[in-house]
């Protein structure tokens, strides 16, 4: 069975065939700065063929065309027609309190996950595109399957995800902490017990889930105890256009003194704030990270926020899980940002964590390892997120149930 896998994030679009006798990846690609100028495809084979071209997308439904045309040309591609795909494997951001499990696609699921879109605004209208895209290339015989990031994080008790609102509004609309990331983080906290020849029941682990949008959690003994996003994947740490955490009263300040409306500020905190509010030059942590090292102050400013918000969340799940076993960092900054690393590490000096730079400067474009030091209390990795591989085997028990 070949199972591809559709992970639509806010500005990009990863995908996977993985041959699923063997869990083995087949081809995988990525499609980047949706929306944004500049926007190109990357695409690699599993025998070592590589493409990478400028490409027109405007949303993630022309994304998925350009995936499609990958997997089948001449030079590049790995299959011969589109139906060797024998299931479709989409990651959900947000199920809301209607999916707590990975479902198979319909219209009626289609219709729900976009009907949560409030709740996700940057990614569930990308999920539905993407699901609209796989739909017109691939038809209604191929199945779909959705598998949602807020599942692992259902593991959380009420004294986490619960707001302190007026607790009648928990009951009419659900609103409550979800987080999002799901996959990702059960990916790599089951990935670091591994590596540590452990149990992940004995283990508390802290895993940094830092992209374009980013995400940190407290996992205690293969539990989720508490996570940063919230309600929506506007709360917690600063990210590429998101506010993250920050005083509610900001929002009707603003919205008073600029006239904005409600979706008008809705707009602001989550497509024009920040990476790209603070620094004003993108929600592209490559363009501010070489404006920095041009001397622009405020990228500057915006990097020093983020390294120190995300010190601050993990010395908070430190103390809420009553210490700490190793911290995992993973996706697309966390993964290939040497200097964010080390700058949280330092911060993290307080807890014990000393650290290898060598190690760190080595650790990117999905090499993982460990970044701490012999001697550190706590144990620091780089480790490649698989988040398509966590969706296709979903996807393939739920197929394989029909």
């Amino acid at each position: 069975m070949k199972i591809l896998v559709i992970n639509a994030g806010s500005s990009s679009l990863k995908y996977q065939l993985i041959d699923m006798e063997t869990e083995q990846m087949i081809a995988k690609g990525n499609c980047e700065r949706i929306g944004i100028e500049g926007s190109f495809i990357g695409h690699k084979t599993a025998d070592g063929r590589a493409m990478e071209k400028e490409a027109v997308m405007e949303n993630h439904a022309q994304a998925f065309m350009v995936v499609k045309d990958a997997l089948l040309d001449k030079e590049f591609g790995v299959i011969d027609n589109l139906d060797e795909v024998s299931a479709i494997g989409h990651r959900v951001v947000q199920g809301g309190s209607i999916f707590k499990t990975s479902v198979l696609i319909n219209e009626k699921v289609l219709e729900d996950i976009d009907g949560l879109s409030p709740l996700a605004p940057l990614h569930n209208p990308a999920h539905v595109q993407a699901m609209k895209g796989c739909l017109e290339v691939f038809g209604e015989k191929t199945p779909m399957v959705a598998v949602f990031d807020t599942s692992f994080h259902s593991t959380m008790p009420e004294k986490a995800y619960m707001y302190a609102v007026p607790y009648e509004f928990y009951e009419k609309y659900a609103v409550r902490r979800y987080g999002a990331h799901g996959t990702s983080h059960r990916y790599v906290s089951h990935e670091m017990a591994k590596l540590m020849g452990k149990d992940i029941k004995d283990l508390k682990i802290i895993t940094c889930h830092i992209g374009n949008g980013s995400s940190i959690t407290a996992v205690d003994g293969g539990k989720v105890v508490d996570t940063s996003m919230g309600l929506t994947p506007l709360d917690g740490i600063m990210m590429g256009t998101r506010t993250g955490c920050l005083d509610p009263s900001v929002v009707t300040f603003i919205a008073e003194k600029e006239g904005l409306s409600a979706k008008e500020m809705d707009t602001l905190m989550n497509k024009k704030s920040g990476l790209l509010g603070v620094s004003g030059i993108s929600s592209d942590d490559r363009d501010v990270s070489a404006a920095e090292e041009a001397g622009n102050e405020r990228a500057h400013l915006a990097h020093e926020m983020l390294y120190y918000q995300i010190s601050k969340y993990i010395g908070q799940y430190y103390i809420a899980m009553g210490g700490c076993d190793a911290i995992v960092f993973t996706a697309g900054l966390g993964e290939n940002q040497p200097q964010l690393r080390k700058r949280v590490c330092e911060y993290l000096k307080v807890l014990g964590v000393t650290f290898n730079d060598e190690a760190n400067e080595n650790c990117r474009r999905g090499v993982s390892g460990t970044i701490s030091a012999d001697d550190s209390a706590i144990r620091v990795d780089v480790i490649a997120t698989n988040e398509e591989l966590v969706i296709a085997r979903d996807t393939q028990d739920i197929v394989n149930a029909l």
